[in-house]
């Protein structure tokens, strides 16, 4: 894709973020029917406002873009004529989302068939949106455009970490790897789903850590770290973008520390 290409698929890639928003704001802070995709084995909520915004997102790809493929958490994966294909979590964070917690948002990534190009993460509650591309990140906050860039962290022991729950980890393996970096940080907060990720981005934050991701709950978050200037691998150093175990920092040194304990998992 060349710069002109790239532009227009990164507005187009906002517009769908506002069809999902136009179905999400209704649902939020409202009275929702909540189904378990697990089926009472555990607990993996989905509601009407997941299912409506994915589709929404959808319609509008294949009006103006058809021979894009698209892979998509509630309605599954769609081949396209193409090798760019959309990747999207239409509510990152459904926990949140469904005890009225401002901190879901909605993913949308752009992949070449090689590596995500694009990612938005909206927050249309917070009124936040984050962009992602080749050279460059950007915060568009109630219509108002702010590069971002992350912040220098020499260490772990400066670093605040992010990560949604430490249940996520399974116990015997990647929890021990966990609190090991946990323990040598400033500090770690919970709760924050895809959210903590572009608080790195924009230079608030240094570290994510978490495991058990999809495809979707990560691609669109790899190009606005990577723009804002920061790194994402998964914990052996290779590519995160199919999800699984993954770390996202803002400044190398901290990435290298937080490696060299996750790697030997």
């Amino acid at each position: 894709m060349n710069a002109t290409e790239i532009e227009s698929l990164t507005a187009f890639a906002s517009q769908l973020a506002d069809a999902a928003a136009n179905v999400t704001l209704k649902h939020f802070r409202q009275q929702v029917t909540i189904d378990n995709k697990l089926d009472g084995k555990a607990f993996d909520p989905v509601t009407i406002a997941d299912r409506d915004a994915e589709t929404a997102i959808r319609t509008l790809i294949k009006a103006s873009h058809p021979t894009h493929g698209i892979l998509g958490e509630e309605h599954g994966r769609e081949m396209g004529e193409s090798a760019l294909y959309w990747v999207l979590d239409p509510i990152d964070g459904t926990r949140s989302f469904i005890a009225g917690v401002p901190l879901w948002g909605t993913l949308i990534a752009l992949n070449n068939g090689t590596r995500p190009m694009i990612g938005v993460m909206d927050q249309p509650y917070l009124g936040e949106r984050y962009l992602g591309f080749p050279g460059g990140a950007k915060l568009i906050r109630h219509d108002e455009v702010h590069p971002i860039r992350t912040r220098p962290c020499a260490s772990l022991s400066e670093a605040i970490m992010g990560t949604t729950d430490p249940v996520i980890f399974d116990r015997e393996t990647e929890l021990p790897a966990f609190k090991q970096v946990r323990s040598k940080t400033r500090l770690t907060r919970y709760g924050a789903d895809c959210y903590f990720y572009c608080l790195v981005a924009a230079g608030l934050t240094d570290l994510v850590v978490e495991a058990g991701l999809q495809a979707y709950d990560i691609q669109a978050l790899i190009p606005i770290i990577e723009g804002a200037g920061g790194i994402v691998t998964d914990w052996q150093g290779g590519d995160p973008q199919m999800g699984g175990r993954v770390i996202a920092a803002g400044d190398r040194r901290v990435h290298e520390e937080a490696l060299e304990i996750l790697s030997k998992v």
